[in-house]
């Protein structure tokens, strides 16, 4: 059984966040069942990344960098949020109160941990802040976790 965990970026245009589903798609494939997908459920990569991995028939873990997570996220994604956080077969619960650039990172290295590779919809840019998407692929690259990079050719965020 592989594990897979995803990294990438928040509030991706529906455009952006189309292209990005069929990559997710059409890569995780060939895994269909015998994966786990990791995922903090965040508002973009990350739910298109565990939708993709519940409609491939394969298992999905969740990662919750701090009590306050849900709270922090857009209130428009919570009910997506809140599904996908039911199908989890596993939480890894992370012990921070707060959701921020510290807990994000502590989240982000636990999944590379608890992964055997990675998939990054990383625009190949630097973080814009400690603990995002560039820092979690410099973190999986560190320690030797393949990562795969899904970022539509030509496109800005």
């Amino acid at each position: 059984m592989i594990r897979i965990g995803i990294t990438g970026h928040r509030n991706l245009t529906p455009e952006v966040s189309d292209h990005v589903a069929e990559r997710v798609r059409t890569h995780l494939e060939p895994y269909g069942h015998a994966m786990v997908g990791l995922s903090c459920l965040a508002d973009g990569a990350d739910s298109v990344f565990a939708e993709a991995v519940l409609e491939a028939g394969a298992s999905l873990e969740a990662v919750i960098p701090a009590a306050g997570y849900r709270s922090a996220l857009p209130a428009a994604h919570h009910p997506l949020y809140d599904r996908l956080l039911s199908q989890a077969v596993q939480v890894h619960e992370l012990p921070h109160a707060v959701s921020d650039p510290g807990s994000h990172m502590a989240a982000g290295r636990l999944l590379v941990e608890q992964s055997n590779r990675i998939v990054a919809v990383w625009d190949g840019r630097p973080a814009r802040g400690p603990g995002g998407t560039g820092d979690v692929v410099a973190y999986a690259r560190a320690l030797d976790r393949p990562v795969t990079v899904l970022w539509p050719q030509g496109v800005r965020r």
